[in-house]
């Protein structure tokens, strides 16, 4: 046993400078790694079907993100579980910046309506930074007798049960505006889910249901042939594309907003450095005048900003949107 001492203490020494030898390589290689990228093209995982207003708002930034990046960026839809599939595949991608979500704000709903989400929308996730805003519009059949956020109150208060909204699903956007419509207002309205902006479009102008909570690009060339009346937005200011609609404060209901955003993220443990550049380049894209315009074409504001501050949104969001799914009963499908 003695006698195969030194040879055990001469094999740890070579095993140990072996060992170093390949840290001390390692960092150099994982540094000119962060150096060099993005040196692949880069995956966007948009986590709703293509033609949605995510993927229109994707597509609109990808061609000059390409430019500023010197790579291509590729778009994958992965739409399902109300976003959820799609976002789920970006948590458990390498945190490399080759794989980056591009979602809107329900990133922040969906924790709230669904009981068991397969990621933590927090420790799973490195924000990139905002990409831009919009309102939900209010809208009504123009059939109905109201000019006013105050004429759908009294209207609702007046027959309670018997008028309705509509939205595009269940936890979405616009249904969290109506519901806090309804509660912060105590106007009774029954809310009618339907899948997508088109099918519920068509039915309130139809008549079949009164009042509709969308995204403006969805109902925008409704509400300018006069096919649907605009009442209200749910964001604090006005929608520069509509900036005749009065917000739902102005409205006289008090602490009401809903801002729905795109917004870009990364897996969790993804380097500072990749993320920097992904947002330097992000900020480069949204300070361009005619990105910022196709962008308001489609009644969205161009955002930009620091990972820090779409941080901050994120943490504030959760907890609003817990409590009035809470108070709302909302439940995913």
């Amino acid at each position: 046993m003695n006698a195969l001492t030194p040879r055990r203490q001469a094999l740890r020494t070579v095993l140990g400078a072996a060992a170093l030898a390949v840290a001390t390589f390692a960092l150099p290689l994982a540094a000119q790694a962060q150096a060099s990228y993005p040196d692949k093209p880069i995956r966007f995982v948009v986590p709703y079907p293509p033609g949605g207003g995510t993927d229109v708002v994707a597509r609109i930034v990808q061609m000059r993100l390409q430019a500023a990046l010197g790579q291509s960026v590729v778009i994958d839809n992965k739409g399902g579980a109300g976003g959820s599939l799609g976002t789920d595949i970006v948590a458990k991608a390498a945190p490399d910046g080759y794989t980056v979500l591009f979602t809107l704000s329900s990133h922040t709903i969906n924790p709230a309506i669904f009981p068991k989400l397969p990621f933590d929308t927090i420790k799973d996730f490195e924000p990139v930074g905002l990409v831009a805003s919009l309102p939900q519009i209010l809208v009504a059949n123009t059939a109905v007798p109201v000019r006013t956020v105050a004429d759908v109150v009294a209207q609702a208060k007046a027959a309670p049960d018997k008028f309705s909204f509509a939205s595009v699903g269940n936890g979405s956007p616009g249904h969290l505006a109506g519901e806090m419509m309804v509660i912060r207002t105590g106007a009774p309205m029954l809310h009618i889910p339907y899948r997508g902006g088109g099918p519920a479009i068509t039915d309130v102008m139809g008549g079949q249901v009164p009042y509709l909570w969308v995204s403006i690009p969805a109902a925008a060339q409704h509400v300018k042939s006069g096919k649907l009346r605009a009442l209200a937005v749910s964001t604090v200011k006005r929608s520069a594309a509509f900036p005749d609609v009065p917000t739902m404060q102005e409205a006289g209901v008090p602490d009401f907003e809903v801002d729905s955003w795109y917004a870009m993220l990364v897996p969790a443990k993804t380097p500072k450095a990749i993320i920097d550049k992904l947002n330097k380049a992000l900020n480069t894209v949204l300070a361009e005048p005619a990105i910022r315009a196709q962008l308001l074409e489609q009644g969205a504001e161009a955002v930009g900003g620091t990972p820090e501050a779409l941080g901050k949104t994120i943490a504030a969001e959760l907890p609003k949107w817990a409590k009035l799914a809470k108070d709302a009963n909302i439940k995913a499908d």
